[in-house]
């Protein structure tokens, strides 16, 4: 039995799953109940359904996903636009693939494989729920054993892995790929960076970048400054402000 998409209703109720945005470091997802409470460091707050807006439905992680800045990063340089197709593989808890629908938007596809049943499973059901299962088409197989499927031969615009051994996966990426379109392989070892580049070097890929998104809070707060400041120094005099 095939279930419609479920579409995103525009307003928190009541059993959503949302995030609570603390503070810039932290953010935790909490289940909406009327009358609850919801404790952190802060105090404790009692839940209320109104109709703040909904900018995202979160997914329930269930492996080691991608955050912002690294997903910003990838959709960016694979030059993802409405309408683009992309090959993933490594679909884990749908954090990238969410980000890579939306980039490629209805008119486009992501075509993602995950080798894992259960995991596949629930990331088909979030995609249903976030009303994108028309955009993602999501298949259990074990791409690092098996290859990408031969129907998709020259059909994507770009592909990502985030695989254990990526390198093994470079020639069936290259064959789904389009002429003069991009890949992108997440790796958090220098050692897997060092034998993806080999590979992509020696299956005639160019222009191979080696990459490291790191994320650098900048606090800001305010200073007073004493009353010390020289008249021939302070900022009226010398035109200038601080």
């Amino acid at each position: 039995m095939v279930l419609p998409p479920v579409k995103p209703h525009p307003h928190i109720q009541e059993g959503d799953l949302v995030v609570v945005y603390e503070r810039f470091d932290s953010m935790k997802q909490v289940v909406v109940k009327s009358s609850a409470l919801f404790g952190n460091r802060f105090g404790n707050f009692r839940m209320q359904v109104c109709s703040y807006s909904r900018l995202t439905n979160p997914s329930t992680p269930r492996t080691k996903i991608l955050y912002a800045a690294d997903i910003s990063m990838v959709c960016t340089f694979l030059e993802l636009e409405p309408g683009s197709t992309v090959v993933e593989s490594g679909t884990g808890s749908g954090s990238l693939t969410t980000s890579l629908a939306r980039a490629v938007g209805p008119e486009g596809a992501v075509h993602t494989f995950e080798f894992h049943e259960q995991r596949c499973q629930a990331a088909a059901e979030d995609f249903r729920q976030l009303g994108l299962d028309s955009t993602v088409h999501l298949k259990q197989r074990d791409i690092e054993g098996q290859a990408f499927p031969a129907e998709l031969a020259g059909q994507a615009d770009a592909v990502f892995l985030d695989l254990p051994g990526p390198w093994k996966v470079v020639s069936s990426a290259a064959q789904t790929l389009q002429p003069n379109s991009r890949f992108c392989s997440f790796s958090p070892c220098i050692e897997q960076v060092q034998q993806i580049c080999l590979a992509l070097s020696g299956h005639g890929f160019h222009y191979i970048r080696s990459m490291e998104c790191l994320l650098r809070p900048h606090k800001v707060r305010s200073i007073t400054l004493g009353s010390g400041i020289s008249e021939a120094h302070s900022p009226h005099n010398a035109g200038g402000s601080i």
